[in-house]
């Protein structure tokens, strides 16, 4: 039976995340916010900051050594969590990361606010309560960065200069084809809706990111950090501000140092796996020729975005056919694939996923770019696939929707470590499973497990190490075969989104290590069903908390043996 106190904090818990971050409240359908936007003022951290400090003062009031079964992992997710996030709010990184990667406010409004299904009047009626509210916002993250360049913390050159021509794009794009105006309203006259909805988007969206643009250039380049100080460990506070960004998002205590060493010893190995792949797919075993080769053969690019659409739904097709053959059954939402809205694609990454709504409105989606498909290798689309739909993102959250029996914020959270982690697993277990086409794209999937081996190369290097942008690109362009704009556009998150780009391989490598330790304890009694279900049924999980579920599971299975 479910301790009446942990239950009670970890629903109040949630209910303020959603009064603090109302967006995803509107991604997860859950009503009674989709009138709002989150507050990026210094009193949104401040206000969101006593929010974490209530959870934690509640949970010293609990007795965790007399919790059994999920209330331990509940007890120590809330622990974990109000933890983590309030050492990210105090470091403030945010307020030197402007970009226009997906990581950038510009970036994440444009694709996230009309990210909603209008199937009612007052959601259609919130809709534009919420889209009035847009320009504060904007104006209220432009006082963010002035307030930290006030305080010599600076943004860097190259992020500035990518925000101002992404929000030039943006502002010489028609307001009928504006993405803010992508929403199908319903139960109401859509003809009058849309004038409304177009209106707000000329009076006060398009002026406030003017604004913005206005001042990024005129106040906040001048003082702009150059790409050889990317990191920020060339910030005021940043050193330590690195340290929490890696603990929130690798949920470990991991140094930078070790992260560091553990990408270069994964580099070097998959170096090895190129050769191999390499030799039967493209004739030559010379990692570097393998990875040249990929990178520059234009016969391996797309020509239209249609093709890549095409290729990414088959994949999710035969994913989801072979699904028996790794998991249980489970009754979850249907994903869909669609392109990433044109506004936001230029500076975007290769896909992202975003969850189903919980009251059915919206299928789970995987988001791809198509932006500029010449300049898209066709060998890497499978195992993008595999990881942001099935079995990878909408998988995981989907059957996370479904656990009735977890306490809210559990069935919703985000632990990266956990949710990137399982993504990248996945594209492996493809290959297991003999999803993969061609040897061409099972190349893919260890240029993508190289992609993320040099991201705690580069990532620490540059935030803890000092290295520069272009020192950066270099290791990434020399050790993987993403395209040159892939590469910058993957090292301009990073710099703008310190420690994010840890959860991947750090997750991976976690579950990896504890399957084998399952499979070896458990000999012929392990199940790799059981061993996913286990992994997936507790919701998204920290590392150590989900070695805890994996070492219980272990004893279970091995008694019943």
């Amino acid at each position: 039976m479910a301790d009446p106190s942990l239950a009670s904090i970890a629903q109040r818990y949630f209910d303020l995340y959603l009064a603090d971050s109302p967006l995803s409240a509107s991604f997860y359908g859950i009503p009674g916010h989709d009138d709002r936007l989150p507050d990026p003022s210094k009193e949104g951290t401040r206000v969101r900051s006593a929010h974490l400090a209530e959870t934690r003062e509640a949970l010293e009031g609990v007795d965790a050594e007399a919790l059994v079964g999920q209330d331990r992992i509940t007890y120590s997710m809330l622990d974990r969590l109000v933890r983590d996030e309030s050492g990210a709010i105090e470091a403030a990184l945010h307020e030197v990361g402007a970009t226009a990667s997906i990581a950038g406010p510009v970036s994440r409004m444009l694709s996230a606010v009309p990210n909603v299904s209008l199937d009612s009047g007052r959601r259609s009626r919130d809709y534009l309560v919420r889209l009035g509210a847009l320009g504060d916002y904007f104006d209220a993250v432009l006082e963010r960065y002035r307030a930290a360049d006030g305080e010599g913390r600076h943004q860097t050159r190259h992020g500035v200069l990518a925000v101002v021509a992404q929000i030039d794009d943006y502002l010489d794009s028609p307001v009928a084809s504006d993405s803010l105006l992508r929403p199908e309203p319903a139960e109401v006259d859509a003809d009058a809706w849309r004038a409304q909805a177009a209106g707000l988007v000329e009076e006060r969206v398009r002026p406030a990111l003017a604004r913005l643009r206005s001042a990024l250039e005129a106040e906040l380049l001048p003082s702009a950090r150059s790409d050889e100080e990317v990191g920020v460990c060339h910030v005021p506070g940043g050193e330590a501000g690195y340290l929490a960004a890696a603990r929130q998002f690798t949920t470990t205590d991991l140094a930078p140092e070790a992260i560091h060493q553990i990408g270069l010893e994964a580099v070097e190995r998959l170096r090895a796996e190129f050769s191999e792949i390499g030799a039967r797919a493209l004739g030559t075993g010379d990692p570097g020729e393998v990875v040249s080769r990929l990178r520059e053969d234009p016969s391996l690019r797309y020509e239209t975005g249609e093709e890549i659409l095409a290729d990414v739904t088959a994949a999710l097709g035969k994913a989801e056919a072979a699904l028996p053959r790794a998991f249980l059954d489970y009754d979850i939402a249907p994903c869909e694939v669609r392109e990433v809205p044109e506004a936001a694609a230029k500076g975007s990454t290769l896909a992202y996923y975003t969850v189903p709504a919980l009251d059915g409105s919206r299928p789970g989606i995987h988001w791809v770019n198509t932006y500029a498909p010449e300049t898209r290798t066709r060998f890497e689309y499978e195992a993008l696939a595999f990881h942001e739909s099935v079995p990878g993102h909408h998988l995981q959250f989907a059957l996370g929707q479904t656990l009735d029996g977890l306490p809210m914020f559990r069935r919703f959270s985000y632990v990266t470590a956990f949710g990137e982690g399982w993504g990248l697993y996945t594209e492996r277990l493809c290959d297991e499973l003999g999803l993969y086409s061609s040897d061409l794209a099972r190349l893919g999937m260890v240029s993508f497990d190289a992609w993320r081996a040099c991201r705690l190369v580069v990532d620490t290097g540059m935030h803890a190490f000092g290295w520069s942008r272009d020192k950066a690109i270099a290791f990434m362009r020399g050790n993987t075969a993403l395209s040159e704009v892939n590469i910058a556009n993957e090292v301009d998150r990073y710099i703008a989104w310190p420690g994010q780009a840890l959860a991947y391989m750090i997750g991976r490598r976690h579950i990896g290590e504890l399957r084998e330790r399952a499979r070896r304890e458990l000999g012929a009694a392990f199940d790799l069903r059981h061993f996913h279900d286990r992994i997936l049924s507790s919701g998204s999980i920290p590392l150590e908390t989900m070695t805890g579920v994996v070492e219980d599971w272990i004893a279970e299975a091995g008694r019943s043996a």
